[in-house]
């Protein structure tokens, strides 16, 4: 008897050690399985990063701040990196914003759509040129500058159309999703859907559109001061 309650007591144990065990396994199954897809994220950003033919630098999100009047978020590379404002931001799928101020080891990135932001877009189909505005929404952008008889139908692909300055030609912006007019009103209500993954992309491209060079980390010299790096570089 004495044995069979030792027994018990032995199986007890060992019970709540194996579901320990089992639940330690669970959390780094989980912890592998979101490293697994980090990885193919990553993976994604790289050959994207090759087939744009321009110098770009991966950077993970910090933080997200998706108020009515703000949409930005910070990234974990800053001047240190060579990182400077007006720099255009990339997921794998389309534009996320601009660089809007650089720290030394983040910056922060206003959204496309944020209510201030605006930027110069063409229709892919045809090259008809307009300005896409964030709304304030987290998915949806407005093209008020368009009459009602444009050549542009739900469906059309926007994308960068080079002017401003900012943002290389070429980059996919929005997908058209609402057309609509009003008898009493010369322009078209239009609306668009970013292709870009706002609300669930962490690793970003930041896009240098010259021949100005990566400025790698803290170990290596800083910019030249004649550099625009060195221009926006806090001390």
């Amino acid at each position: 008897m004495s044995d069979t309650v030792f027994s018990y007591v032995d199986l007890q144990k060992e019970n709540q050690r194996l579901k320990e065990t089992q639940l330690i396994n669970a959390a780094k199954l989980l912890k592998l399985d979101a490293l697994e897809k980090e990885n193919i994220r990553l993976r994604v950003l790289l050959e994207n990063s090759f087939q744009l033919g321009e110098q770009v630098l991966i950077a993970e999100l910090l933080s997200v701040k998706l108020a009515a009047y703000e949409h930005t978020v910070v990234v974990n590379k800053g001047t240190r990196f060579g990182v400077h404002p007006e720099q255009p931001v990339l997921d794998a799928n389309g534009i996320v914003g601009q660089v809007i101020r650089a720290l030394p080891s983040s910056s922060e990135v206003m959204l496309i759509t944020d209510p201030d932001h605006a930027i110069p877009v063409e229709v892919n189909r045809n090259g008809l040129r307009t300005i896409a505005f964030g709304t304030g929404l987290p998915n949806r952008l407005q093209l008020p500058f368009l009459a009602k008889n444009a050549d542009i139908v739900p469906g059309d692909l926007l994308v960068t159309s080079g002017l401003g300055g900012v943002f290389p030609a070429g980059y996919p912006v929005a997908v058209v999703d609402k057309f609509e007019t009003r008898p009493d009103k010369s322009f078209a209500n239009i609306y668009a859907t970013p292709k870009a993954q706002l609300e669930t992309s962490r690793e970003f491209l930041i896009v240098w559109s010259d021949s100005t060079p990566v400025f790698l980390g803290k170990d290596q010299a800083p910019p030249s001061p004649d550099t625009p790096e060195a221009e926006h570089a806090e001390p």
